[in-house]
Protein backbone atom coordinates (compact mmCIF):
# COMPACT_ATOMS: atom_id res chain seq x y z
CA UNK A 1 0.00 0.00 0.00
CA UNK A 2 1.37 3.33 -0.93
CA UNK A 3 1.51 6.19 1.25
CA UNK A 4 -0.73 8.39 -0.43
CA UNK A 5 -3.37 5.58 -0.21
CA UNK A 6 -2.75 4.89 3.46
CA UNK A 7 -3.52 8.97 4.30
CA UNK A 8 -6.36 8.80 1.96
CA UNK A 9 -7.42 5.68 4.84
CA UNK A 10 -6.39 7.39 7.50
CA UNK A 11 -8.21 11.08 6.98
CA UNK A 12 -11.61 8.97 6.09
CA UNK A 13 -11.26 7.33 8.96
CA UNK A 14 -10.88 10.58 11.23
CA UNK A 15 -13.88 11.92 9.27
CA UNK A 16 -15.54 8.40 10.34
CA UNK A 17 -14.97 9.38 14.35
CA UNK A 18 -16.16 12.59 14.13
CA UNK A 19 -19.30 11.87 12.24
CA UNK A 20 -20.31 9.08 14.73
CA UNK A 21 -18.77 11.33 17.64
CA UNK A 22 -19.81 14.61 16.85
CA UNK A 23 -23.49 13.55 15.34
CA UNK A 24 -24.79 12.33 18.57
CA UNK A 25 -23.41 15.55 19.88
CA UNK A 26 -24.92 17.60 17.60
CA UNK A 27 -28.17 15.70 17.55
CA UNK A 28 -28.40 16.44 21.71
CA UNK A 29 -27.59 19.53 20.88
CA UNK A 30 -30.64 20.14 18.46
CA UNK A 31 -32.81 18.45 20.64
CA UNK A 32 -32.28 20.66 24.09
CA UNK A 33 -35.77 22.46 24.15
CA UNK A 34 -37.25 19.62 22.87
CA UNK A 35 -36.57 16.67 24.50
CA UNK A 36 -35.17 18.56 27.47
CA UNK A 37 -38.80 20.83 28.22
CA UNK A 38 -37.58 22.41 31.55
CA UNK A 39 -34.55 23.46 33.60
CA UNK A 40 -33.75 20.38 34.77
CA UNK A 41 -33.84 18.44 31.45
CA UNK A 42 -32.00 20.72 29.75
CA UNK A 43 -28.97 20.30 32.15
CA UNK A 44 -29.44 16.70 32.48
CA UNK A 45 -29.15 16.54 28.43
CA UNK A 46 -25.95 18.95 28.78
CA UNK A 47 -24.34 16.79 31.09
CA UNK A 48 -24.59 13.74 28.85
CA UNK A 49 -22.04 15.59 26.21
CA UNK A 50 -20.82 18.13 28.98
CA UNK A 51 -17.60 15.90 29.25
CA UNK A 52 -16.57 14.92 25.87
CA UNK A 53 -17.98 17.30 23.37
CA UNK A 54 -14.66 19.66 23.05
CA UNK A 55 -13.13 16.15 22.80
CA UNK A 56 -15.30 15.35 20.02
CA UNK A 57 -14.15 18.38 18.25
CA UNK A 58 -10.45 17.32 18.23
CA UNK A 59 -11.04 14.60 14.87
CA UNK A 60 -12.22 17.43 12.97
CA UNK A 61 -8.80 19.48 14.03
CA UNK A 62 -7.37 16.22 13.97
CA UNK A 63 -8.80 15.52 9.98
CA UNK A 64 -8.16 19.39 8.78
CA UNK A 65 -4.54 19.14 9.81
CA UNK A 66 -3.76 15.55 7.96
CA UNK A 67 -6.04 17.11 4.98
CA UNK A 68 -3.48 19.64 5.27
CA UNK A 69 -0.10 18.05 5.41
CA UNK A 70 -0.66 15.13 3.45
CA UNK A 71 -3.12 16.66 0.38
CA UNK A 72 -2.18 20.11 0.56
CA UNK A 73 -3.87 21.30 -3.07
CA UNK A 74 -6.87 19.45 -1.69
CA UNK A 75 -7.15 21.32 1.46
CA UNK A 76 -6.29 24.94 -0.49
CA UNK A 77 -9.22 24.11 -3.24
CA UNK A 78 -11.72 23.19 -1.07
CA UNK A 79 -10.96 25.67 1.80
CA UNK A 80 -11.05 28.59 -0.64
CA UNK A 81 -13.82 27.66 -2.63
CA UNK A 82 -16.08 26.52 0.18
CA UNK A 83 -15.20 29.86 2.26
CA UNK A 84 -18.37 31.21 2.74
CA UNK A 85 -19.60 27.53 3.96
CA UNK A 86 -16.93 26.76 6.16
CA UNK A 87 -16.34 30.46 7.35
CA UNK A 88 -20.42 29.59 8.56
CA UNK A 89 -19.18 26.37 10.01
CA UNK A 90 -16.80 27.68 11.59
CA UNK A 91 -18.70 30.40 13.41
CA UNK A 92 -21.58 28.09 14.61
CA UNK A 93 -18.92 25.96 15.97
CA UNK A 94 -17.51 28.83 18.18
CA UNK A 95 -20.92 30.37 19.14
CA UNK A 96 -21.56 26.45 20.07
CA UNK A 97 -18.79 25.90 21.79
CA UNK A 98 -19.01 29.69 23.93
CA UNK A 99 -22.70 28.57 24.77
CA UNK A 100 -21.70 25.23 26.43
CA UNK A 101 -18.96 27.33 28.67
CA UNK A 102 -21.32 30.54 29.41
CA UNK A 103 -25.24 29.19 29.69
CA UNK A 104 -23.91 28.41 33.76
CA UNK A 105 -22.02 31.92 34.20
CA UNK A 106 -25.68 33.66 34.68
CA UNK A 107 -28.64 33.12 37.11
CA UNK A 108 -31.32 34.30 35.20
CA UNK A 109 -33.87 32.34 32.95
CA UNK A 110 -33.42 34.36 30.30
CA UNK A 111 -29.19 34.22 30.14
CA UNK A 112 -29.90 30.32 29.85
CA UNK A 113 -32.71 30.54 27.45
CA UNK A 114 -30.39 32.68 25.26
CA UNK A 115 -27.67 30.04 24.99
CA UNK A 116 -29.97 27.05 25.08
CA UNK A 117 -30.91 28.79 21.59
CA UNK A 118 -27.75 29.18 20.52
CA UNK A 119 -26.69 25.76 20.88
CA UNK A 120 -29.99 24.71 19.53
CA UNK A 121 -29.66 26.49 16.36
CA UNK A 122 -26.21 25.91 15.51
CA UNK A 123 -26.30 22.02 16.20
CA UNK A 124 -29.14 21.95 13.55
CA UNK A 125 -27.50 24.45 11.12
CA UNK A 126 -24.19 22.26 11.94
CA UNK A 127 -25.82 19.32 11.18
CA UNK A 128 -27.29 20.47 7.58
CA UNK A 129 -23.67 21.82 6.53
CA UNK A 130 -21.73 19.03 7.09
CA UNK A 131 -24.25 17.12 4.74
CA UNK A 132 -23.73 19.74 2.09
CA UNK A 133 -20.23 20.04 2.32
CA UNK A 134 -19.41 16.15 1.70
CA UNK A 135 -21.98 15.78 -1.35
CA UNK A 136 -20.25 18.40 -3.45
CA UNK A 137 -16.97 16.76 -2.66
CA UNK A 138 -18.58 13.75 -3.70
CA UNK A 139 -19.96 15.35 -6.50
CA UNK A 140 -17.84 17.02 -7.81
CA UNK A 141 -17.06 20.68 -8.27
CA UNK A 142 -16.11 23.64 -10.73
CA UNK A 143 -12.13 23.32 -10.98
CA UNK A 144 -9.73 25.02 -13.78
CA UNK A 145 -7.02 23.28 -15.06
CA UNK A 146 -5.17 25.24 -12.51
CA UNK A 147 -6.92 23.23 -9.45
CA UNK A 148 -8.78 26.49 -8.47
CA UNK A 149 -12.41 26.78 -7.77
CA UNK A 150 -14.18 28.68 -10.55
CA UNK A 151 -18.41 28.29 -9.18
CA UNK A 152 -19.82 30.69 -6.23
CA UNK A 153 -21.28 30.04 -2.90
CA UNK A 154 -24.48 28.95 -4.54
CA UNK A 155 -22.82 26.43 -6.69
CA UNK A 156 -22.70 24.34 -3.81
CA UNK A 157 -26.34 24.51 -2.86
CA UNK A 158 -27.12 22.29 -5.57
CA UNK A 159 -30.38 19.52 -5.18
CA UNK A 160 -28.45 16.63 -4.42
CA UNK A 161 -25.68 18.14 -1.57
CA UNK A 162 -29.22 19.69 -0.27
CA UNK A 163 -31.25 16.18 -0.06
CA UNK A 164 -27.68 14.61 2.24
CA UNK A 165 -27.14 17.90 4.19
CA UNK A 166 -31.01 16.64 5.26
CA UNK A 167 -29.87 12.92 5.59
CA UNK A 168 -27.18 14.08 7.87
CA UNK A 169 -29.68 16.10 9.99
CA UNK A 170 -31.93 13.87 10.13
CA UNK A 171 -29.57 10.85 11.04
CA UNK A 172 -28.12 13.07 13.74
CA UNK A 173 -31.06 13.80 15.73
CA UNK A 174 -32.14 10.03 15.33
CA UNK A 175 -28.22 9.22 16.66
CA UNK A 176 -28.53 11.79 19.19
CA UNK A 177 -31.67 10.83 20.65
CA UNK A 178 -30.77 7.43 20.42
CA UNK A 179 -27.96 8.25 22.47
CA UNK A 180 -29.89 10.57 25.08
CA UNK A 181 -32.43 7.21 25.63
CA UNK A 182 -28.90 5.04 26.27
CA UNK A 183 -27.81 7.91 28.77
CA UNK A 184 -30.62 9.39 30.32
CA UNK A 185 -33.38 7.95 32.56
CA UNK A 186 -37.45 8.59 33.30
CA UNK A 187 -39.45 11.21 31.62
CA UNK A 188 -36.18 12.01 29.32
CA UNK A 189 -35.41 8.77 28.27
CA UNK A 190 -38.87 8.62 27.22
CA UNK A 191 -38.97 11.55 25.74
CA UNK A 192 -36.11 11.07 23.61
CA UNK A 193 -37.44 7.39 22.94
CA UNK A 194 -40.48 8.71 21.14
CA UNK A 195 -38.56 11.37 19.29
CA UNK A 196 -36.14 8.82 17.91
CA UNK A 197 -39.21 6.59 16.79
CA UNK A 198 -41.10 9.38 15.36
CA UNK A 199 -37.53 10.83 13.67
CA UNK A 200 -36.61 7.60 12.58
CA UNK A 201 -38.59 6.45 9.79
CA UNK A 202 -38.05 9.98 7.98
CA UNK A 203 -34.33 9.38 8.29
CA UNK A 204 -34.53 6.02 6.84
CA UNK A 205 -36.32 7.06 3.61
CA UNK A 206 -34.47 10.29 3.47
CA UNK A 207 -30.81 8.69 3.64
CA UNK A 208 -32.21 5.43 0.77
CA UNK A 209 -32.75 8.77 -1.28
CA UNK A 210 -29.56 10.23 -0.86
CA UNK A 211 -27.30 6.79 -0.99
CA UNK A 212 -29.19 5.71 -4.85
CA UNK A 213 -28.84 9.00 -5.81
CA UNK A 214 -25.44 8.58 -4.80
CA UNK A 215 -24.86 5.83 -6.83
CA UNK A 216 -26.47 7.27 -9.94
CA UNK A 217 -23.55 10.59 -9.40
CA UNK A 218 -20.48 8.89 -8.94
CA UNK A 219 -20.93 5.30 -7.43
CA UNK A 220 -18.87 2.24 -7.07
CA UNK A 221 -19.83 -1.56 -6.28
CA UNK A 222 -18.44 -0.98 -2.42
CA UNK A 223 -20.48 2.21 -2.22
CA UNK A 224 -23.53 1.01 -3.14
CA UNK A 225 -23.22 -1.92 -0.70
CA UNK A 226 -21.86 0.43 2.18
CA UNK A 227 -24.47 2.64 1.16
CA UNK A 228 -27.26 -0.19 1.55
CA UNK A 229 -25.44 -1.13 5.43
CA UNK A 230 -25.30 2.26 6.41
CA UNK A 231 -29.79 2.17 5.68
CA UNK A 232 -30.24 -1.46 6.96
CA UNK A 233 -28.47 -0.20 10.35
CA UNK A 234 -30.74 2.48 10.28
CA UNK A 235 -33.77 0.53 10.39
CA UNK A 236 -32.13 -2.12 12.80
CA UNK A 237 -31.31 1.06 15.31
CA UNK A 238 -35.09 1.83 14.95
CA UNK A 239 -36.62 -1.27 15.09
CA UNK A 240 -34.35 -1.79 18.42
CA UNK A 241 -35.02 1.59 20.09
CA UNK A 242 -38.78 0.50 19.81
CA UNK A 243 -37.93 -2.59 21.90
CA UNK A 244 -36.42 -0.58 24.49
CA UNK A 245 -32.55 -1.96 23.32
CA UNK A 246 -30.59 1.00 23.62
CA UNK A 247 -27.46 0.27 24.18
CA UNK A 248 -27.45 -2.02 20.81
CA UNK A 249 -29.40 0.47 19.28
CA UNK A 250 -26.99 3.13 19.74
CA UNK A 251 -24.50 0.64 18.50
CA UNK A 252 -26.46 0.47 15.12
CA UNK A 253 -27.04 4.01 14.42
CA UNK A 254 -22.94 4.30 14.69
CA UNK A 255 -22.61 1.60 12.38
CA UNK A 256 -24.91 3.26 10.22
CA UNK A 257 -22.95 7.55 10.39
CA UNK A 258 -19.63 5.11 9.97
CA UNK A 259 -21.29 3.48 6.95
CA UNK A 260 -22.84 6.69 5.35
CA UNK A 261 -19.19 8.50 5.76
CA UNK A 262 -17.38 5.22 4.41
CA UNK A 263 -19.61 5.44 1.28
CA UNK A 264 -18.96 8.89 0.57
CA UNK A 265 -14.77 8.28 0.47
CA UNK A 266 -15.44 4.97 -1.39
CA UNK A 267 -16.97 6.67 -4.22
CA UNK A 268 -14.45 9.50 -4.16
CA UNK A 269 -11.30 7.15 -4.49
CA UNK A 270 -8.47 7.79 -6.16
CA UNK A 271 -10.34 11.63 -6.30
CA UNK A 272 -10.13 13.63 -3.46
CA UNK A 273 -11.89 16.46 -5.12
CA UNK A 274 -13.54 16.00 -8.41
CA UNK A 275 -13.90 18.54 -11.03
CA UNK A 276 -17.31 19.05 -12.89
CA UNK A 277 -15.47 21.45 -15.41
CA UNK A 278 -13.44 18.31 -16.86
CA UNK A 279 -12.62 15.46 -15.09
CA UNK A 280 -8.80 15.87 -16.17
CA UNK A 281 -8.90 18.77 -13.70
CA UNK A 282 -9.71 16.47 -10.71
CA UNK A 283 -7.74 16.07 -7.27
CA UNK A 284 -6.79 13.12 -6.51
CA UNK A 285 -4.42 11.00 -4.09
CA UNK A 286 -1.10 11.49 -6.85
CA UNK A 287 -1.31 14.98 -7.79
CA UNK A 288 -2.96 16.55 -4.42
CA UNK A 289 -0.30 14.66 -2.21
CA UNK A 290 2.68 16.44 -0.61
CA UNK A 291 6.09 14.59 -1.19
CA UNK A 292 7.13 11.22 -0.10
CA UNK A 293 9.37 12.57 2.54
CA UNK A 294 6.37 14.70 4.31
CA UNK A 295 3.92 11.99 4.38
CA UNK A 296 7.12 9.44 5.25
CA UNK A 297 7.08 11.79 8.57
CA UNK A 298 4.01 11.65 8.89
CA UNK A 299 3.31 8.46 9.05
CA UNK A 300 5.93 7.81 12.20
CA UNK A 301 4.02 10.37 13.92
CA UNK A 302 0.49 8.90 13.19
CA UNK A 303 2.00 5.96 14.78
CA UNK A 304 3.30 6.95 17.79
CA UNK A 305 0.13 9.09 19.29
CA UNK A 306 -2.94 8.42 17.47
CA UNK A 307 -2.84 5.02 19.42
CA UNK A 308 -2.52 7.29 22.69
CA UNK A 309 -5.51 9.64 21.68
CA UNK A 310 -7.47 6.71 20.96
CA UNK A 311 -7.27 5.12 24.58
CA UNK A 312 -7.76 8.60 25.94
CA UNK A 313 -11.39 9.15 24.24
CA UNK A 314 -11.96 5.42 25.36
CA UNK A 315 -10.96 6.26 28.89
CA UNK A 316 -13.34 9.30 28.92
CA UNK A 317 -15.90 8.03 27.62
CA UNK A 318 -15.89 4.43 29.99
CA UNK A 319 -15.53 7.21 33.46
CA UNK A 320 -18.66 8.51 32.16
CA UNK A 321 -20.68 5.96 30.91
CA UNK A 322 -23.24 5.83 33.73
CA UNK A 323 -27.08 7.00 33.21
CA UNK A 324 -27.91 10.63 34.37
CA UNK A 325 -31.37 11.38 36.11
CA UNK A 326 -33.12 14.63 36.88
CA UNK A 327 -32.96 13.50 40.28
CA UNK A 328 -28.93 14.25 39.92
CA UNK A 329 -29.13 17.79 38.93
CA UNK A 330 -29.14 20.38 41.83
CA UNK A 331 -31.67 23.15 42.07
CA UNK A 332 -30.28 26.28 39.96
CA UNK A 333 -29.94 29.92 42.02
CA UNK A 334 -33.82 30.82 40.22
CA UNK A 335 -35.36 27.58 41.68
CA UNK A 336 -36.59 27.33 44.53
CA UNK A 337 -35.30 23.97 46.77
CA UNK A 338 -37.62 21.29 47.58
CA UNK A 339 -37.40 19.92 50.96
CA UNK A 340 -38.05 16.36 51.98
CA UNK A 341 -39.44 17.20 55.11
CA UNK A 342 -42.02 19.79 54.06
CA UNK A 343 -41.88 23.57 53.36
CA UNK A 344 -39.10 25.80 53.39
CA UNK A 345 -38.14 25.98 57.41
CA UNK A 346 -37.13 29.61 56.65
CA UNK A 347 -39.90 30.46 55.84
CA UNK A 348 -42.52 31.57 58.43
CA UNK A 349 -46.13 30.89 58.89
Amino acid sequence: MSLNILWFLLIAVLWIGYFVLEGFDFGVGALLRIVGRDEKGRRVLINTIGPVWDGNEVWLLTAGGATFAAFPEWYATMFSGFYLALVLILVCLIVRGVAFEYRGKGHSDVWRARWDWAILITSWVLALLWGVAFANIVRGVPIDAAHEYTGGFFNLLNPFALVMGVTTLLLFLTHGAIYLALKTTEEVRGRARTFATTVGPFAVLVMAVAVVWQQFIRGTTLSMIVGAVAVLALVAAYGLTRAGRDGWAFVLSAVSTAALVIGWFCSLYPDVLPSTTDPAFSLNIENAASTPYTLTLMSWVALAFVPLILAYQAWSYWVFRKRISVKNIPPSPTEAPVYAGGPDPKVSS
